[in-house]
């Protein structure tokens, strides 16, 4: 059977590439409120591809102000498990186009690559699914719903009020999340926990308004002097966090080499290094805290002034087994301590998202293991964590705490999802969507599903 799957896998493949190529033109950005409609079109065509291979009914589904999910539904045969099939349609802005090798919305590929907006992030996971339902025809082994959302990248904003409306058609067994990666190519993963985000503002102010530094410098501390002060506070001699009250805790057992965490970060030649205690434990399961932004007067053709007020983005990421709130709360008490001379802070959470441990125990993880082990020629999937943020993966767990919530993807280590030259790797992607196909059989030949 693994044999007659991959063959149909593979002759699968030529359209379902083309299909995904038609996806990653339509510029889906749902951050940009100028390209709502393309958004829009993208929801309209995930719905057709899926109305097509005989999805019925097959909705376009928002929520006032938010952008449109596709919910669909296919039966299999009586009395089969259900398995929700999720990835989102929208992508993230592609930022200046001179730093793209090739065009963002055009696919191209280059070294076994496709490359571009969305390629991999998320419009690949949609792919993966519909190869797999593909593979079946009219054949499902399971009943399956599809759920596509439309506004992952800005914070699923309207997706607690989507599972709550539609949750009955969404119910299901088994939650297939379509939106992480895999450990390498050639070794599959599953993601079994995510760090969580909190994510907010820091301003100090020392003066009503700006003074002459030869007139007042020396006397009273300028806003930038006591930020930069504030800000190293934060951190150890080592680069370790230095905030009370934060939770940390142990990763899965898995040895991540120098020379490939020095290739994958991108970390400049010589530069070592911050925080203590295992590579993945300072990537996974502790906090991270990044100052992303500064509000301070530019430095080219700056003038001889103290700046009466400064402020900085904060994004804390937030360990499994802490929650968003706790975490920001330690941080703000740390900063009200720390500030110094007696500046006016103020602290400002902008979003969170909580972290999320995954029990990936029980029948529907020992199907999605033995399909991944298939798909990868005897090549077990690792356990793995993942440093940043799905929040909505938590919202899932709770909607429907009786569904067994499965984290996959296509992503590797050079996707740069988020970043100019995303790309996907086809020979992966060829695995992923066997593998799918092959935890889709596994899953029918359990019959009832429970966790």
């Amino acid at each position: 059977m693994t044999d007659d799957l991959a063959a149909r896998v593979q002759g699968l493949l030529p359209q379902l590439r083309t299909d995904l190529e038609d996806l990653v033109r339509i510029e889906s950005v749902s951050a940009d409120p100028a390209r709502a409609g393309e958004v829009r079109r993208s929801a309209e065509a995930v719905a057709e591809l899926f109305r097509a291979e005989g999805f019925d009914p097959v909705d376009i589904v928002a929520e006032e102000g938010g952008h449109p999910a596709v919910i669909a539904r296919k039966a299999g045969p009586e009395g089969a498990p259900t398995v929700l099939l999720y990835a989102h349609h929208d992508v993230q802005p592609e930022n200046d186009h001179a730093d793209w090798d090739s065009p963002p919305f055009e696919p191209t590929e280059r070294g076994g690559r496709l490359y571009g907006r969305g390629a991999a992030d998320d419009k690949a996971g949609i792919a993966a699914h519909l190869g797999a339902v593909r593979a079946f025809g009219d054949d499902l082994p399971v009943n399956v719903v599809l759920f596509v959302e439309g506004e992952e990248e800005i914070g699923s904003e309207t997706l607690t009020a989507l599972l709550e409306k539609h949750h009955d058609a969404l119910a299901s067994d088994v939650i297939v999340i379509a939106d992480s990666g895999n450990w390498g190519i050639g070794e599959p993963a599953l993601t079994t926990s995510l760090r969580g985000l909190a994510r907010g503002y820091v301003e100090v102010r020392t003066l009503d308004h700006a003074v002459h530094s030869g007139m007042w410098g020396g006397l009273v501390p300028d806003a930038l002097m006591t930020l930069t002060r504030l800000l190293a506070t934060l951190y150890d001699d080592d680069g370790a966090l230095a905030v009370d009250g934060l939770v940390s805790g142990p990763a899965a057992d898995v040895v991540y080499p120098e020379d490939r965490l020095r290739a994958e970060s991108g970390i400049a030649e010589g530069v070592s290094w911050v925080g203590r205690g295992p590579a993945v434990e300072r990537l996974w399961t502790q906090p991270a805290l990044t100052i992303t932004g500064i509000d301070a007067p530019k430095a080219e053709n700056a003038s001889n002034t103290l700046t009466a007020s400064a402020r900085a983005m904060l994004s804390l990421r937030v360990a499994p087994g802490d929650t968003a709130a706790d975490a920001w709360a330690a941080l703000t008490r740390h900063l009200e301590a720390h500030v110094p001379w007696g500046a006016q802070l103020t602290v400002t959470l902008a979003d969170s998202g909580e972290p999320t441990v995954i029990d990936a125990t029980g029948p529907a993880y020992d199907a999605a293991r033995a399909a991944f082990s298939e798909a990868w020629d005897g090549t077990a999937p690792v356990d793995m964590g993942v440093g940043g943020s799905i929040p909505f993966i938590a919202e899932f767990l709770e909607a429907f705490p009786q569904a067994s919530v499965l984290v996959t993807g296509v992503e590797d280590p050079d996707t740069r999802a988020h970043g100019a030259n995303e790309g996907l790797h086809l020979a992966e992607f060829e695995r992923v969507v066997l593998a799918e196909a092959l935890l889709l059989r596994n899953l029918g030949e359990l019959g009832a599903v429970s966790r």
